[in-house]
């Protein structure tokens, strides 16, 4: 098969980056696309990779609309450059290219559509197959809807996906078992996130002043952050984040991604947005795992003394790695799926709604 990888976000690098590597080895040609996002770049690079970059990325929904545009026409030249018969990505512009080029395309997608309402509207109907953990079963039931028992980060951060790295934080002066907390704000800028908001800049103090009584604080930010903030900035290599995130005690923000990595990976996080009780992988994980807490801007307070709640248990990690062990009982290594979704289709084999996830399983 001739496929290409759209990469609109860095987490998008790493939820694809085991399939593009699984499908080379298999003699397949891809061709990786993405937008010009220093981290994004940086983790293709350090994976080695090969990509084309599309351009930057436009703040403002007059912009968004031109980069719509613009992206798609470069996307629909490669694929007839080419000669591309089946595209992956998490971008309405793979879906659009679909129709106008003439291929299969496969779009990921775990946002509910409340949240992502331009993507039901103008991606959706425009796609192949839409793919989604199955936490979204309530709202993706067409017979194009393919949803698997995962969530996106398992495709990286499942135990048979990662290895945590112990010379990560022992690099920073950290030991293993050591109390050390990471604070992830958001930058809030895609088309969903016009009017959401997070933490406050004194809510970001007075995190800092209760958890640096309890250990070291690291900051990591997709924005450029407050002056006084800089001294606590996390510097670390993207492909290490994850190690790092593994070994913290625990991880505070208003980050979605972040907050799920965290989750999946059994360190507890705690979340304060405008999302807040409204993204279903999230709900689950809090709701039916223990992984990971949500509080609008307006619940602060409840934030903080669920924080106190969690800084006052004594065994607090090893705890919640065994409320990840009961979450991954539950769940499969996705990239294996992804692999055999796309060949079976190339065989004419695939049925969306007929997949024995049983074997996948014991993958």
């Amino acid at each position: 098969m001739r496929i290409l990888i759209d990469i609109g976000h860095p987490a998008h690098v790493h939820l694809f980056r085991n399939l593009y590597k699984s499908l080379i080895d298999d003699g397949h040609f891809v061709i990786v696309t993405t937008r010009d996002i220093p981290i994004a770049k940086k983790l293709l690079f350090l994976y080695d990779i090969p990509f084309v970059s599309l351009g930057k990325k436009a703040d403002g929904l007059l912009g968004k609309f031109f980069d719509l545009l613009n992206f798609g026409f470069q996307i629909f030249r490669l694929v007839k450059r080419h000669k591309i018969n089946l595209a992956i990505g998490t971008s309405i512009n793979i879906a659009h290219v679909s129709r106008f080029a003439k291929l299969t395309s496969f779009v990921f997608d775990d946002d509910d559509s409340e949240v992502q309402p331009l993507m039901k509207k103008y991606g959706h109907p425009f796609a192949d197959f839409i793919v989604s953990p199955d936490v979204l079963d309530f709202e993706r039931k067409a017979s194009n809807h393919v949803t698997y028992p995962a969530y996106h980060e398992l495709a990286y951060l499942h135990p048979k996906a990662f290895t945590p790295d112990v010379q990560v934080i022992k690099d920073f002066g950290i030991e293993e078992g050591e109390k050390y907390f990471i604070l992830r704000f958001n930058a809030f800028k895609a088309h969903h996130d016009i009017g959401v908001s997070g933490l406050s800049i004194d809510q970001k103090r007075r995190l800092i002043e209760i958890l640096s009584k309890k250990g070291r604080v690291f900051v990591t930010s997709e924005r450029n952050l407050d002056e006084e903030l800089l001294k606590y900035q996390l510097s670390v290599s993207p492909e290490k984040m994850h190690s790092f995130i593994y070994f913290a005690h625990m991880l505070i923000g208003d980050s979605q991604t972040m907050t799920s990595e965290a989750a999946v990976l059994g360190t507890p996080s705690l979340r304060c947005n405008s999302f807040a009780g409204r993204i279903s992988y999230l709900e689950q994980q809090e709701k039916k795992y223990g992984l990971t807490y949500a509080f609008l801007p307006t619940e602060y307070d409840s934030l903080e003394a669920k924080l106190r709640e969690l800084l006052a248990m004594a065994d607090l990690k090893k705890d919640f790695a065994e409320r990840r062990t009961k979450m991954l009982a539950d769940k499969i290594y996705s990239t294996p799926f992804f692999k055999d979704m796309i060949e079976r289709y190339e065989e004419g084999k695939f049925d969306a709604k007929n997949i024995d996830f049983q074997k996948y399983m014991r993958c």
